[in-house]
């Protein structure tokens, strides 16, 4: 058995750490903009010029059962769907705002949709939604509010009341945790830091857990939904942490205690969570593999975002991304799903990455470099009992220098050392994997 031990959590996170990777999907009247998902924000749009999307809103060629196959299809084991983002826009149906996607050409409960479909594909649900809302006439101008350059913003906030959003945060989430199932995440974001150097005074006072009524809201969802999981960002620490756009280089710990905190990478195939038309700067499917690779080497989960267009389907960029992880996991998931770290005694050779079963039985040598002939690997003679490439289970010779002896293949000395005979040619395979039976 794996000897990491993750710090408690209110939640139960076994499932989740166990399945490794899943869907974010970001989908909103920003999809309309085409020109990313905090257009609203970095354009500094007033809530009623932005709010006539709501009048082209139509995404006619939306099919929530196309979205599922193509999770299920890339070995995504979860999803979750931004209900409500930043601009306020909901989504679902709910009865606490005109501002949603049943007052739009589309007239129908989107949410809902999506979480019949991805059930009925087997992956579990989750939800995002935003502690922020820019279109509501109660939360206060901060640092990101498009009304943050008003000459009279100041003034405006002390119109504004806090208490009165947090109440229809709970109502909406209420809604949210009561009328579509069993929801397995919420995904809240974000607290606000605010900017102290700042001349700008709304800019210099964040938003926080106390902003948020974070502890009634959490207890809320917790009460309505008690096997949910929830992420850290209403900054009260919860079941798991997310970095952003960013890969750990470190499994993370508790800052106070050390202990090893149960984590999710988030990241997109560019560098856009909503659909951006021109946007150029998409990772290759190396690099997306690599990416799930490292983060479950790190002891991590990784979630992957699409953002669908304003007609509602994922767009063909995406959907190549989503092909090449569905072609690499459908012959080497085995060293993603319940897998962690592995164990301290197992160096990772130049050039490779390590998972480990959590049952301690097979270790995973991710060849992101490959090798030329043969793979040297300090410190596991005496412990292999069988080794194979697993996209083919095709067998891997080799050889063991448990006594220091010049080894035939290498003509290298180490203690302990096991030399991997590679075949020459590399598989057709993006990264192809060793699978290691251990003693």
């Amino acid at each position: 058995m794996s000897s990491y031990q993750r710090k408690q959590s209110p939640g139960n996170t076994d499932w989740f750490v166990n399945d490794r990777f899943g869907m974010f999907i970001h989908f909103g009247l920003y999809s309309l903009a085409a020109r990313h998902e905090w257009v609203m924000s970095k354009e500094a749009v007033p809530e009623e010029k932005y709010k006539r999307y709501t009048k082209y809103f139509d995404p006619d060629m939306f099919n929530a059962d196309e979205w599922a196959q193509y999770a299920e299809n890339a070995g995504m084991k979860y999803a979750v769907l931004t209900t409500r983002h930043h601009e306020g826009f909901a989504l679902f149906d709910t009865k606490y705002s005109d501002y949603k996607i049943t007052n739009t050409p589309f007239g129908r409960d989107l949410v809902k949709e999506y979480c019949d479909a991805f059930r009925a594909h087997g992956l579990k649900v989750g939800f995002y939604y935003s502690l922020l809302d820019w279109q509501h006439p109660d939360y206060t101008i901060d640092r990101f509010h498009p009304r943050r350059f008003d000459a009279d913003a100041v003034e405006q906030n002390e119109k504004r009341d806090m208490h009165k959003y947090a109440e229809y945060m709970r109502n909406q989430l209420r809604e949210l945790m009561t009328n579509y199932g069993k929801i397995d995440i919420l995904w809240l974001d974000f607290s606000v830091k605010g900017d102290e150097n700042s001349d700008n005074p709304v800019k210099r006072k964040g938003k926080g857990p106390e902003d948020w009524e974070a502890e009634k809201l959490l207890a809320l969802v917790r009460e309505l939904q008690p096997g949910i999981i929830i992420n850290h960002r209403t900054g009260i620490e919860q079941d798991f942490s997310t970095p952003e756009q960013y890969q750990p280089d470190a499994w993370p710990r508790d800052e106070k205690t050390g202990e090893l905190l149960t984590w999710e990478t988030c990241q997109t195939f560019s560098g856009s969570w909503g659909y951006y038309r021109d946007e150029q700067t998409w990772k290759t499917p190396q690099m997306l593999i690599e990416m799930l690779i490292k983060t479950v080497s790190l002891g991590g989960n990784l979630i992957m975002n699409v953002g669908p267009c304003a007609r509602g389907y994922i767009d063909k960029r995406a959907t190549d991304m989503l092909d090449a992880y569905g072609k690499w996991m459908k012959y080497n998931s085995r060293s993603i799903y319940g897998c962690t770290m592995a164990e301290p005694e197992f160096v990772a050779p130049f050039g490779t990455l390590l998972t480990q079963s959590n049952d301690g039985k097979r270790l995973y040598i991710h060849l992101v470099s490959y090798p030329f002939k043969s793979l040297k690997f300090t410190g596991l003679a005496g412990k292999v009992e069988y080794a194979q490439f697993l996209h083919d289970a095709s067998e891997i010779l080799f050889t063991e220098d448990a006594h220091g002896a010049t080894d035939h293949l290498t003509m290298s000395q180490g203690v302990g050392d096991l030399v991997f005979d590679i075949p020459v040619v590399r598989p057709d395979v993006t990264v192809p994997v060793i699978e290691v039976f251990l003693k």
